[in-house]
Parts: structure tokens; sequence; C-alpha cells
């Protein structure tokens, strides 16, 4: 219990110092920067849970934009017809999300692997071809507007970018805490046991297929919370911003990152909005244009990813471990699973000593 609140106090201080650290900045930084700041806070929240999820749990999403498009959506849906706030429209964007994961996780506790990639593959490419068809309610190509505007308490002077970004580090400062306290939790050492053999979990009376569908609930909602911000920030929500591409964009960047670690999924997410508006800028200035111009960013991003990967195989977080040697795992220690199995041993530990006795 006292390890539990020692936890639970170091992340709120470390939460609050990043939050106050992130007020300062936004008001130094440029309306263009606020604007890339508050998109890498939407992403990260998505990534976060992905790499809870294939890091923690050990199942893997090639099609959590899905879950992000599902977010995005019933913000503006419920936006349009509600004219909910926004906080509201968060909680309930992360609730239908995780509905749509709870879902995909009564599949996915039956399906391992590559057939679970396949599986959540197809929800990222059948997904938009849903939101394509109806065009009357999503509204076809052009999508769907968003108007948010700056509460008047903030003066005049205060820009729409500030204010979303704000929104969006705050909202994105609570799902990484929550997150946190979640894999240092019981629930967390279950995900992992499981991650690390699922008979032995099974074994030690852990239900896996419950504990894999409550994994795949908790990411969902976090994409949902990452489409809901995506949409505000964008002030707009169309079927072509939700295509695989950005499916496997939110994988990358939970892989390059570090899968597992919610540090990583802060430096994927800086990855996947910072790079390909810098090599879009660089093929630009150096007079590449039409065709020419939209493949060098992504040929230079898929540069950028393989050089990453191979000088830091378990991603940029664990580069960064090895290098300044803090958090660094130890060696030699035994599975999560085994610890579990522990708990179960002393009845028969002592049922076998009074035998040899």
């Amino acid at each position: 219990m006292t390890f539990l609140r020692s936890t639970l106090l170091r992340h709120l201080l470390i939460t609050i110092a990043v939050g106050l650290v992130l007020l300062l900045l936004t008001s130094k930084l440029s309306q263009f920067r606020d604007f890339q700041l508050a998109q890498v806070a939407a992403y990260v929240t998505a990534v976060a849970g992905l790499t809870m999820l294939i890091g923690t749990s050990g199942q893997i999403s090639i099609g959590h934009g899905a879950f992000m498009l599902i977010g995005a959506y019933a913000t503006a849906l419920l936006l349009e017809h509600f004219h909910w706030p926004l906080e509201l429209l968060i909680i309930a964007s992360a609730a239908i999300s995780a509905v749509a994961g709870g879902i995909v996780g009564l599949a996915a506790a039956r399906l391992r692997g590559p057939y679970l990639a396949g599986a959540t593959l197809m929800l990222a490419v059948a997904l938009p071809e849903v939101a394509s068809r109806y065009q009357g309610l999503f509204g076809g190509d052009q999508g769907l507007d968003i108007t948010v505007n700056t509460p008047p308490q903030l003066g005049v002077n205060f820009t729409l970018t500030e204010w979303l970004a704000w929104v969006t580090s705050l909202t994105a400062l609570i799902t990484l805490f929550i997150l946190a306290n979640l894999m240092r939790s019981r629930v967390g050492r279950n995900w992992r046991a499981v991650r690390d053999d699922e008979v032995a979990a099974s074994l030690a009376g852990l239900s896996v297929a419950q504990l894999q569908i409550r994994a795949f609930v908790v990411s969902a909602a976090c994409a949902g919370v990452g489409g809901s911000l995506l949409a505000i920030v964008t002030q707009n929500v169309a079927e072509g911003g939700y295509t695989l591409t950005l499916s496997i964009g939110l994988l990358t960047a939970a892989v390059v990152g570090g899968l597992g670690s919610l540090a990583g999924a802060v430096w994927g997410s800086l990855l996947l909005v910072l790079v390909p508006s810098f090599l879009t800028d660089f093929a630009a200035s150096h007079g590449l244009s039409g065709a020419a111009s939209s493949s060098v960013p992504i040929a230079a991003y898929g540069f950028v990813l393989i050089v990453v990967m191979l000088a830091f195989p378990s991603g940029i977080q664990g580069g960064l471990r090895r290098l300044f040697g803090f958090a660094a795992p130890v060696v030699g220690e035994p599975p999560v699973w085994s610890s579990l199995l522990r708990r179960h041993a002393p009845a028969r530990d002592t049922k076998e000593k009074g035998t040899t006795t």
C-alpha cells in the first residue's frame, strides 16, 4: 500500500511539473507551433494506449486508426446535434470507443499473432468505407466541420491555437497519468503475466481472455480520446484522415518510441508530427514539386525509421536508457508470471515437505 501511494504521488508530481512546463511553453510558441503541439498531444493519447496494448499485454493491433475515427466522428456528431461542451465530448468519445474496443476484444481473446493483426487490419480498412457509404450522416469526402471557440474569460487576445494546445495537453497528461498508474497496478502486472506466458498465467488463476478484453477496452478508449482531440484541433472530421496509413503510423510511432513505455509514446508522436512536416518543407525549399515533393517525405521518413530501429532496437526510450543507464532492467529478473505462481506455491511446498519428512 505504501509503495502504491508513493508511486501515485511520484506520477502526480511528474504530471504537474510537465503541465507547468507546457503551460509556459504554449505562451512562448508561435501559433503554428502551438498547433503542432496540440497535434502531438492528440497522437500521444492514442499511441500511449497502443504501446500499452502491445508492450504490456502482448496483443498487436494494426487498426487503431479505426478507434480514432470512431472517437472523431462521435465528437463531431454529438457536437452537431447536442452542442455538448468539450469535456463531455471527450469523455463520450472515449466511452463509445471503449465499447467498440470491447467488441473487438472479444474476437481478440480468441485470435493470436498474425490472425489478430489481420482482424484489426480489416477493421482499419472497413470503417472508412462505412463513412464513405453513408455520406448523408458522415459528410462524405468533405466530412463534418467542428466549431471551437476560445472561452471569453481568457480575453480577446488569447489565440485559439493556444487554447487548443492547453486542452489537448491537459487531456494527454491525464491519460498518461491514468495509464502510468494502471500499468504499475495489479492489473498491469497481470497483463505482463499474460504477455510473458498465457499458460502459466492461467495456471496462476488469471482469466486470460478477460484481461485481454480489458486491455483492448482501455487501449481503444485512449485512441478514441486521441481521435476526439485531433478532430477538435483540425476542426474537421473526414474519412480521408483516418485511413490505414494512420493506423500504420500509430503502430510505427509505438515501436520506434519503445513498446510498453509511455515516454516512448511521446517520442514516437513527436516523430509522427514533426518529421513529415520538416521533410515536406525541405522538399519544397529544394525545388521539388508535384509527385516528387509528395514522395520524398515518405521515402525520407521511412529512412529515418530504419535508422532509428537499427540504432535503437528497443526504441528511442530503450536507447536512452542504455546510453544514460537509468531505469535499466534487472539482469536475470524472472518473468512476471513466476511471482504469481509463487503466491500459489506455499500450500503445495508445505505438503511436499511434510511428505518428505
